[in-house]
């Protein structure tokens, strides 16, 4: 990979253009300029102000696929291979040339209304470029379509170029034209007719010529030029770092302009795959996973079946990371498309299982792609999922991902050396490095305070998998009343009620006081004493024994409650949750009585 840096006139760069020798890869996002940027633009370029550098890449090398398409203005150019792919510097290049070379309106935006097109012509005030005393922006005109400036609702006409002669009369000079010598010159030489020849017209545009047009087409922008041994990683990086103000380029994007001069279209094929996620009875749980997710999984299970292969040759790496993505083929992508499909659909399945029922329930969406991976492989080959053993150790590892908080980082290493400890675990081995690495300290509860914390939300899931029954109607709480009830997380002790007997909010506001329930029984709870809404659910129908199942089933002792002795029932709850903790992942979970233990909780967990 050889970079160069030099320097290249405007009016060649937009040659470049105009002709299709510079063109976009096809993962860069369309043009978004406003009209005030694009007036600001034209203030730094007529006042011989740098504009920043721009970044080319060679088309046509070995790593170098992409689709390619014409800058927003150019005339359609019919096999035009370009020479160079323009990374950084698509908005400049795009404006200059829609500004100073295209005849036909520059499409652009409001300022204060970015979501509806429209066109303008920018004209350059002859007069105030020639004041030194007159800010340059000030004389810098952008006009209508019409090439009117409109008060009223367009009904006053204050400004009105729509002729030549109207430009004359005005002295506004149309940008379009400049670097166009034989249009300049009959604009000039109209002029001079127009003024009758004029001297002090004639000496106008001659000094606006001299000062103002020159300077333009003399106007160089520095290049950084990328051979075509760049490999596609150095270009997502580059393009990362250059475009720090635009929306980040993904995987997604670099694979998408990759495949498509193979004739696929990955954009419309990932809209087709969302769609069967979304028409899923469970597809909800899969609304947060991206095109990104869905090749990284993709490659996960790629790689895993070509280490497979190799008779598990060590040599053959098991891997997802960026620069792995970017190789992904498009044979192996479409021979594996409709099993990943299928592992995705198995993994939100798993997770109702789990007692994970909608998508901001899941504690992480990243541990989806070794799910994924996982169950596509498995549905292919191994078969083992189907029996209940196999589905209990795939448990065991998910929870000890969660409630051990491991995939909360970059997680590609841990995606493949998931995916092959998994199978070899299944298959009688040692148990996968998350398994071994997971743990919990029992004073993690304490801390967990909001559902931003993964392990908080897999608590509550774990309540959930036990199928409790709500406070109010004593109705068992599966995944569609969870859903039609609009259940959340709530406090068991109510927060007012706390926090007017003044209880520590690190404890009440834990994980430890709180868990599902539905949004109507939640307002029948209001900020009432345990004692006084556990009498209230007796008033709706609610027997003793039913009451007592309701409370228990949410690992909540029933006597401490309906006494309201918080601290009791507070400690009980503790064991109770890291109990169901041990029984998911099948560890202990050590240091229960320990000194730390008993300073934050007043007693050991045991």
């Amino acid at each position: 990979m050889a970079v160069e840096s030099h320097d290249k006139k405007l009016d060649d760069l937009l040659k470049m253009v105009e002709e299709g020798k510079a063109q976009l890869p096809d993962f860069q996002r369309s043009w978004v300029w406003d009209d005030t940027k694009i007036c600001k633009l034209i203030e730094s370029i007529t006042s011989g102000f740098p504009m920043g550098a721009a970044m080319f890449l060679a088309n046509g090398g070995e790593h170098i696929r992409f689709k390619y398409r014409t800058f927003e203005g150019v005339n359609s150019i019919s096999e035009v291979t370009p020479e160079w792919l323009v990374l950084d510097g698509q908005q400049r290049l795009t404006t200059l040339y829609q500004v100073l070379k295209s005849k036909k309106a520059t499409n652009t935006r409001l300022e204060t209304n970015r979501d509806t097109i429209i066109k303008r012509y920018y004209y350059l005030d002859i007069r105030k470029c020639l004041d030194s005393t007159a800010d340059r922006l000030e004389a810098i005109i952008s006009v209508s379509e019409k090439k009117q400036l409109t008060t009223n609702i367009g009904r006053d006409v204050t400004l009105d170029l729509s002729t030549r002669e109207k430009e004359f009369e005005n002295l506004m000079f149309p940008l379009n034209i400049t670097f166009s010598h034989n249009d300049t010159e009959d604009w000039h030489y109209d002029m001079e007719d127009y003024y009758k020849g004029d001297r002090e017209y004639r000496n106008l545009f001659r000094d606006f010529s001299q000062q103002i047009l020159r300077p333009i087409l003399e106007y160089n922008i520095p290049i950084i030029q990328l051979d075509k041994e760049t490999p596609k990683e150095a270009v997502c990086q580059i393009f990362e770092n250059v475009n720090t103000g635009g929306v980040p380029l993904t995987v997604f994007e670099l694979v998408t302009a990759t495949f498509a001069t193979e004739g696929h279209e990955l954009r419309k094929d990932w809209e087709t795959i969302r769609h069967i996620f979304a028409q899923k009875v469970n597809g909800e749980l899969l609304k947060e996973i991206t095109g990104a997710n869905f090749l990284a999984a993709m490659t996960l299970l790629v790689s895993y079946y070509k280490r497979v292969v190799s008779g598990d040759d060590e040599r053959v790496a098991v891997t997802c990371k960026k620069k792995d993505i970017l190789r992904l083929e498009l044979k192996d992508y479409l021979k594996y498309h409709d099993a990943l499909i299928k592992g995705f659909c198995d993994a939100a399945d798993f997770l109702v299982h789990q007692g994970i029922f909608r998508s901001r329930d899941l504690p992480y969406s990243s541990q989806l792609i070794p799910l994924a991976a996982i169950f596509a492989y498995d549905n292919e080959n191994k078969k083992m999922l189907h029996l209940g053993s196999k589905q209990e150790l795939l448990s065991r590892w998910y929870w000890c991902g969660v409630m051990g908080e491991l995939y909360g980082g970059a997680n590609e290493a841990r995606f493949a050396t998931d995916i092959m400890g998994v199978f070899r675990w299944m298959e009688g081995g040692e148990m996968p490095e998350t398994v071994y690495r997971s743990n919990i300290q029992p004073t993690r509860l304490l801390t967990m305070q909001t559902r931003n914390s993964a392990a908080y939300k897999g608590i509550m899931a774990l309540i959930l998998q036990d199928s409790p029954l709500d406070f109010m109607t004593g109705h068992r709480m599966d995944i569609a009343s969870y859903i039609d009830e609009d259940a959340d997380i709530h406090h068991i002790f109510p927060q007012t009620y706390c926090e007017k007997n003044k209880l520590p909010r690190i404890k009440w506001n834990s994980v430890i006081n709180k868990t599902p329930i539905y949004a109507s029984s939640n307002r029948s709870i209001g900020g009432h004493a345990p004692s006084t809404y556990i009498g209230t659910m007796a008033n709706k129908g609610l027997d003793q024994l039913k009451i007592q199942e309701a409370i228990e089933s949410h690992k909540v002792n029933y006597i401490y409650l309906s006494s309201d002795d918080f601290d009791a029932y507070f400690i009980d709850r503790a064991i109770k949750l890291l109990n169901r903790v041990e029984k998911a992942t099948g560890k202990v979970v050590t240091g229960r009585d320990s000194q730390e233990t008993v300073d934050a909780y007043g007693v050991s967990l045991l």
